[in-house]
């Protein structure tokens, strides 16, 4: 394994109740005025904004509302909030929902106490912003893992860059599996699966050997999974659901990423094509991951083989590590069929003409730890062989 220093302090409000242990104990050190930041209408027409604000507003909070965060969050989003958390002097931001909302709202805390263009701050400039507003979030949807961490994916409309800024790192996260019902079944799997992704994306990262957070990280895949099938069979299958909030926090939360540098070069695909199309994250991941692993797995046949086996149930009796290989990536595709997911761009809904599959190669970040360095012809390929 690499060399580490880990160190995690989300404090996590996990089990039936959550919310409510959460607010009971974190709520007399969130201040005078408390923002509410939510995505579409589900939270409110499910009756989880009207709790939260009830709960609030018990305990004398005055709520400053900040609804409408979009599935791929825009930069004039996070200003947009930015501008507003400074006008209603806000001093701790409440978000709830997905990954969209936790991440406008780590960059909207950031950007709200600093006097500078975040992006430019950030991007231009190589800082990291020190001062934020502090920040909860409040689960209804899992899968990215965004409660966990500091990094958020803000999409850039006019220049077509879908990538990282780095905001407020969250104080605590309430996980209540039930609310996850909340959302509907074909959102929820495909948050699921980009859990998966994430552990994958881990795992092909280098060392390529044999090691500690590998086969944790394994151990979790395989728990997705299977809870991924029984949700898919029973979508009120509660004990499933609780399965996988958990294997989406532990996605991010660093333990699977100990002494490892991360592939995430399938992340970086497809958030470029995101932000050419503002397609699904999740879905567009299960459509590129098996052409991209099909173009890796050569470059790392033991691990990828290993894989195989431990995740897939790939008999490799008598076989050759590339044969097995490429039949887990086989068993991966097949998964994402059984799911109900989509396998192609076009199912997905996407532009997949050659004008757009080629600005997405052209400006998808490459990244150090995927097995097998690609140039940009490889990747239009990859996205060719989506369609």
């Amino acid at each position: 394994m690499e060399s580490f220093t880990y160190d995690y302090p989300v404090k996590n409000y996990f089990g039936e109740g959550a919310v409510e242990r959460a607010l009971e104990a974190e709520m007399p050190v969130m201040g005078a005025t408390v923002m509410l930041a939510y995505g579409g209408g589900s939270v409110k027409r499910t009756g989880v904004y009207d709790k939260l604000v009830a709960l609030l507003e018990g305990a004398g909070k005055q709520v400053v509302d900040f609804g409408g965060i979009m599935p791929n969050p825009t930069y004039e989003k996070v200003q947009e909030g930015a501008a507003l958390a400074r006008a209603e002097k806000v001093d701790f931001v409440l978000a709830v929902g997905g990954g969209s909302v936790f991440d406008c709202c780590k960059v909207v805390s950031a950007q709200a106490k600093l006097d500078a263009d975040i992006a430019e701050f950030e991007r231009v400039q190589g800082k990291r912003p020190s001062e934020f507003i502090p920040l909860g979030c409040v689960v209804t949807l899992s899968g990215t893992g965004a409660e966990q961490n500091d990094g958020g994916v803000i999409t850039d409309e006019k220049a077509h860059v879908k990538g990282p800024l780095f905001g407020a790192l969250p104080k605590w996260a309430a996980l209540d599996p039930a609310l996850t019902l909340t959302v509907p079944r074909a959102q929820f799997l495909s948050g699921a699966f980009d859990s998966l992704s994430h552990c994958m994306e881990t795992y092909f990262g280098a060392p390529r050997e044999r090691n500690a957070s590998d086969d944790v990280n394994l151990a979790v895949q395989r728990n997705i999974v299977r809870n991924m099938r029984a949700v898919a069979a029973d979508e009120g299958d509660l004990h499933a659901r609780s399965e996988l909030v958990y294997d989406s926090a532990m996605g991010e939360n660093g333990v699977l990423k100990i002494g490892k540098v991360g592939d995430f070069q399938c992340h970086m695909i497809q958030h470029q094509y995101g932000a050419y199309t503002h397609t699904n994250h999740g879905l567009g991941l299960a459509v590129i991951h098996p052409a991209l692993y099909r173009r890796l797995a050569p470059a790392a046949p033991e691990q990828f083989a290993h894989w195989a086996v431990e995740v897939w149930g790939v008999d490799a009796t008598g076989k050759d590590a590339p044969d097995v290989a490429l039949e887990g990536v086989s068993a991966l595709a097949a998964f994402t069929r059984e799911m109900g997911l989509p396998a192609t761009l076009a199912e997905l809904g996407g532009d997949a003409s050659d004008d757009t599959l080629r600005a997405v190669a052209d400006t998808a970040v490459l990244t150090p730890g995927c097995a097998k360095k690609l140039d940009r012809d490889e990747i239009f390929q990859i996205l060719a062989e989506c369609r």
